[in-house]
């Protein structure tokens, strides 16, 4: 869920303009996965960018606040969500940790970095939403700890139905600044792509890891 069309839509804007996201249906690029995408994002880019990252920081705390209230913790998804997440919890001037794929190999065996008391309020901060799985995962963690962890919050999602359900199925709320719908629509308006090509990156969500033997 989006709250704001225009901030979503300005989101957009600035990850285009600052090459974040990069939509090239007439060259795909290749994902990690093998999957062809028309789209390719990378929102750790924003934190070289101040008036950006301002912004960024400013709106998701704002978001946080008008759903969540304050929290007393903001955890960051390591690592795209590190840098964008601890700029969010300076805002709201609150604690920050940060939470790894899976424990450390070696020392403490961390996979929550920093100070985390028992029973506090969370909301989780992530850069980027495909599938959701490894967001979800950040969130087990949490609860493992004994935190409250009141929900996600993220720049962009991809909007797959896939993250849909896994959101759903994990009872967690989800909610982002930006998403591709909106994404598309001001691609369109400032004529970053053509209507034809809008249909090429729509029809590659529908079903995007079989888009390239279809495309």
């Amino acid at each position: 869920m989006i709250l704001d069309n225009n901030t979503a839509k300005k989101t957009a804007e600035l990850l285009l303009q600052i090459n974040a996201i990069k939509l090239q249906p007439k060259e795909p690029f290749t994902w990690a996965s093998g999957w062809k995408s028309p789209i390719y994002c990378d929102n750790r880019i924003t934190l070289s960018f101040p008036e950006v990252r301002t912004f960024l920081k400013q709106n998701l705390a704002q978001q946080i606040e008008s759903i969540y209230g304050k929290p007393d913790v903001i955890a960051g998804v390591a690592t795209g969500a590190i840098g964008i997440g601890a700029l969010v919890a300076e805002e709201l001037n609150v604690p920050f940790v940060y939470v790894r794929p899976e424990p450390k190999k070696h020392g403490r065996k961390n996979q929550i970095e920093g100070f985390l008391e028992p029973e506090k309020n969370v909301v989780v901060v992530e850069d980027l939403i495909s599938t959701g799985g490894s967001s979800l995962k950040a969130v087990e963690a949490l609860k493992e700890n004994n935190a409250n962890v009141l929900g996600m919050i993220a720049l962009f999602t991809y909007g797959f139905a896939i993250a849909e359900d896994n959101f759903t199925n994990a009872n967690v709320s989800l909610n982002t600044l930006s998403n591709y719908d909106a994404l598309l629509e001001q691609a369109v308006d400032t004529k970053y792509i053509s209507e034809e090509e809008r249909k090429t990156l729509e029809n590659w969500r529908v079903n995007p890891s079989e888009w390239n033997t279809v495309c």
